[in-house]
């Protein structure tokens, strides 16, 4: 088990050069609702059905409480991506699925807000949830799925490091239908010379 409790002042905060990673709070719900609202469109094919209530604050309220509870048992760690220079939220990443023992590994996902893709944001996030994959938690390898069409998606994976192994077939329901992914995967080794910039 990796966690600390989650109201500790040393919760993890990852920094680079251009964003700061850390544990959504509930101050953050107007921000985060704000910007998942304006980017529905861009997102939502990505992603699993939303709900009818996906924005609302009991629906907040349980995926905080559930950010912490798998936080705390070291199943899963949650990281807002806010931009340094202006201190806004620009989007989120997780490794959820985390295992120990002979496996060593965790499954990334992430989205960004539609005003800030393609700016390189979730590249450099992606290299620093790699470093603390590898570093802090003592991982060997983690994964990422992403849909065969979303392009976006592979070129971030790719500049990141991540290596294409293989196609999963009907692998998650996104956006209410069953979706074939590519895997893409990265080892501690492969990380050899990937910075945060670029």
């Amino acid at each position: 088990m990796f966690a600390l409790p989650f109201f500790r002042r040393d919760s993890p905060a990852l920094k680079g050069d251009r964003i700061t990673l850390r544990l959504p709070e509930s101050r953050d719900y107007r921000e985060w609702a704000a910007l998942r609202a304006e980017s529905r469109t861009f997102l939502e094919p990505w992603e699993p059905k939303w709900a009818a209530d996906e924005l609302g604050r009991p629906a907040w309220r349980a995926r905080l409480m559930r950010y912490r509870e798998d936080y705390a048992n070291g199943s899963s760690i949650a990281f807002f991506i806010f931009e340094n220079a202006s201190g806004r939220l620009v989007g989120g990443i997780t490794i959820g699925n985390i295992r120990h023992g002979v496996a060593q590994s965790g499954q990334i996902g992430y989205w960004i807000g539609e005003r800030f893709a393609g700016r390189g944001f979730m590249r450099e996030a992606l290299v620093l949830i790699s470093h603390y994959a590898f570093d802090t938690l003592r991982l060997h390898r983690i994964e990422a799925a992403c849909i065969p069409d979303n392009a976006r998606s592979i070129r971030v994976l790719e500049k990141a490091g991540f290596q294409r192994e293989g196609l999963l077939r009907s692998y998650l329901r996104i956006a209410g239908t069953w979706q074939d992914h590519y895997l893409y995967a990265l080892i501690a080794e492969d990380r050899r010379g990937v910075t945060t910039k670029g």
